[in-house]
């Protein structure tokens, strides 16, 4: 996930910066949570962070005191609910390369539903945060199974339970994950299963080409 978002991404694209923003303060935290206990490791790493900072030193920055804005409804069950469908998917194909892979996943229309839709918009994507984290090639939210499903598919259901506003809204929501391999040939850039052909790059990796090429003009 982060390997893709840092390496792959235009420099500029929100999902890079984000994934930046997300590592500087994570070290922020553990900085600052271990500097009490090894105050010359957490002083050193301090000094060498790349970027601008309000403080001196790693003492003279108070506590920890996240900011509320992490603080989202309904994101920590999204995460949590799609790990569960990962967990699903790398199950059923048994240490193969999940890259050879395409991940349909079948929720009824509910909690769940919505909650996986704030991960990926589309009904299909190689690029969302869900497909992301299922690690496939590309993954497909349905609320129904497709009808050109084999009778022989490798269909594995499982269930989540949702846990909201502090077990105020509780829901066993009942999901289906089917694995398939990708037609697909392997992106050299990427390394994704999501171009036409094994020596050209994949249409996000060219539209990222294309921009950096633009931009170095």
């Amino acid at each position: 996930l982060l390997s893709c978002r840092l390496y792959c991404e235009e420099a500029k694209d929100p999902k890079r910066r984000s994934c930046q923003t997300v590592l500087a303060e994570a070290l922020d935290i553990v900085v600052r949570s271990f500097a009490p206990i090894l105050p010359h490791l957490a002083e050193e790493v301090f000094q060498y962070i790349p970027y601008k900072k309000d403080s001196e030193g790693v003492f003279r920055t108070g506590w920890i005191n996240a900011s509320s804005a992490w603080k989202k409804p309904g994101i920590e069950e999204a995460i949590e609910g799609a790990c569960a469908m990962r967990d699903s998917f790398l199950g059923s194909i048994s240490g193969k390369n999940a890259l050879e892979y395409e991940v349909i996943i079948v929720i009824e229309p509910g909690l769940l539903f919505e909650l996986m839709e704030a991960l990926q918009a589309e009904e299909t994507s190689s690029v969302s945060q869900l497909n992301e984290i299922m690690m496939a090639s590309q993954t497909t939210l349905l609320s129904e199974l497709p009808k050109e499903t084999p009778s022989d598919a490798n269909i594995v259901k499982g269930t989540f339970l949702i846990n909201l506003e502090g077990g105020d809204i509780c829901e066993q929501s009942p999901y289906k994950v089917i694995a398939r391999p990708i037609a697909k040939a392997k992106c050299p850039r990427c390394r994704r299963y999501t171009a036409e052909s094994s020596s050209t790059p994949c249409p996000r990796c060219l539209q990222v080409l294309a921009a950096a090429g633009k931009g170095s003009t």
